[in-house]
């Protein structure tokens, strides 16, 4: 492949991806529009959870033992915020607060997200280029089906709640009844998403959660046209194998909103702006479902247990557009 490639990410599996592609393409030719969906503001702080997974993940740095942050990290600011009673639901490190102290400080200065996002790049030497969806604030809620009354026990309620609360202080455990991007519909894509998604000679839709990583991408208006006008050369990879995910709530977020949780349900639901649908060998059998679902499909072993087989599943990927 010698044109210039876009990655659609969010999460930790977009990261290995990631990690994986840039062993079989230049990263210089990589431009990959990440969520900022899951971006909050906590102790007065600017924290982009999947723009710094990515970071970290390229730089080498990722902490694989926690799922976040740095490796070899420390925390001397958690437990000094905890004896003095402050919240630590969203453990950060010491290493990676002076990330969100940069960004928040340059945010406050007047720069973009976009501008903090590449300062960063740039300065863990990372030549991926690393775009947030939007500079314009988009922030993932949910409606939970039920909540914890206090003493253990479950109630049938219906609060909206940040993903994060969601995701980290319920440890995604409640039933989800609806999902909605708060301030999408006024967001504009950063700039140099849709040129790159339009001039780009393959999209990749990374085996990211469809709906709380890869549906607020496609919530920025310009984002999903651009893709449907580029479907033929837009892969997707089934974050579904054998109708569950690896990590997190994908699964179980697809079936209580009313989806299949399996590789048929992601092709349903990718099918208008993908042209093709990479699922794993688990999934063999449903290969001829994808296909009456309107998505080409191809089969290979997808998960990234290794740098290797992360790099592997890339060069798969790349051969496999229409």
């Amino acid at each position: 492949m010698s044109g210039r490639l876009v990655a659609l990410a969010g999460g930790v599996g977009a990261a290995r991806f990631l990690d994986g592609l840039v062993q079989v393409v230049d990263p210089d030719r990589i431009t990959a529009v990440v969520n900022t969906g899951d971006d909050m503001v906590l102790h007065g702080l600017h924290i982009s959870p999947d723009l710094d997974t990515v970071t970290y993940t390229l730089a080498g740095v990722h902490n694989e033992a926690t799922g976040w942050g740095v490796t070899g990290e420390t925390w001397t600011v958690m437990g000094a915020l905890a004896r003095l009673g402050g919240e630590t639901w969203f453990s950060l490190g010491d290493t990676d607060l002076a990330t969100h102290l940069f960004r928040t400080q340059r945010l406050s200065a007047g720069a973009t997200l976009s501008e903090v996002t590449d300062e960063l790049r740039a300065a863990w030497g990372i030549g991926v280029r690393l775009l947030p969806m939007s500079d314009d604030p988009v922030r993932t809620r949910l409606t939970l089906g039920t909540e914890d009354d206090g003493d253990g026990a479950e109630v049938e309620v219906e609060v909206e709640v940040d993903f994060q609360d969601y995701f980290v202080r319920r440890r995604h455990s409640v039933p989800v009844r609806a999902v909605r991007f708060d301030g999408a519909e006024a967001a504009r894509p950063a700039p140099g998403v849709l040129a790159a998604i339009e001039e780009a000679e393959v999209v990749v839709a990374c085996p990211s959660n469809p709906v709380v990583s890869i549906g607020p991408v496609l919530a920025v208006p310009g984002v999903r046209p651009a893709l449907v006008d580029r479907r033929a050369d837009v892969v997707a990879i089934s974050p579904i194998i054998a109708g569950s995910a690896l990590k997190g709530p994908a699964d179980r977020l697809l079936a209580e909103l009313g989806h299949e949780s399996s590789v048929v349900g992601v092709a349903r639901l990718y099918a208008e702006w993908a042209g093709t649908l990479v699922i794993d060998e688990a999934d063999r059998g449903r290969a001829d479902e994808v296909e009456r679902a309107g998505v080409r499909c191809v089969v290979a072993p997808t998960v990234m247990s290794t740098p290797a087989r992360a790099a592997t599943l890339a060069e798969v990927v790349l051969g496999a557009r229409r």
